[in-house]
């Protein structure tokens, strides 16, 4: 969070311009996210009832599931559940970035606000009974969509991130 106290006006004015730059590059990670992660699970939706697509060969295949569960199809039925414990998590995200000094993390944490936003949408706004759209098959593991990959890929990128020094001359 930016601070009035100590600086200058015009230090002052500058940190404020960067935090809202910074916020601005979380926020647009998140909502790219969102929408293309709510794209993907309509098209889902309209064109895999019912059936499969498959894709290079047997490794990938395009299937329709609904998950009551978390990531990756893990604690099915209880979709209550995950919805508070991702409402609680995404307010835990907002607020930390408010007070974060490495903007290494903006992006990564910006697709996992992204990420768990668009399967909260799924939960709350679709007629799924708090079931999220799944659609990504590769049979060595649960079928996922890209909200799921955008968690992973954020957490990831994070756990990268903390093992690299913030001055590469530490």
């Amino acid at each position: 969070m930016i601070s009035d106290r100590g600086g200058a006006p015009g230090e002052i004015h500058e940190r404020r311009r960067d935090f809202r730059r910074a916020y601005s590059t979380f926020l647009v990670t998140a909502a790219i996210v969102v929408a293309v992660d709510q794209v993907t699970k309509q098209l889902a939706l309209g064109s895999l009832s019912g059936r499969s697509i498959d894709l290079l060969g047997e490794i990938l295949t395009l299937r329709l599931t609904l998950n009551s569960g978390g990531a990756f199809g893990v604690l099915q039925g209880f979709p209550g559940f995950f919805m508070a414990v991702t409402l609680v998590i995404l307010a835990c995200i907002v607020l930390f970035v408010r007070r974060l000094d490495d903007r290494r993390l903006l992006v990564p944490l910006g697709l996992i606000l992204g990420g768990g936003a668009g399967n909260l949408c799924d939960r709350l706004f679709r007629a799924l009974d708090g079931r999220v759209v799944d659609f990504i098959d590769f049979h060595v593991w649960p079928v996922f969509n890209l909200a799921d990959s955008a968690i992973t890929i954020g957490v990831c990128l994070i756990l990268l991130t903390s093992a690299r020094p913030l001055n590469p001359k530490e």
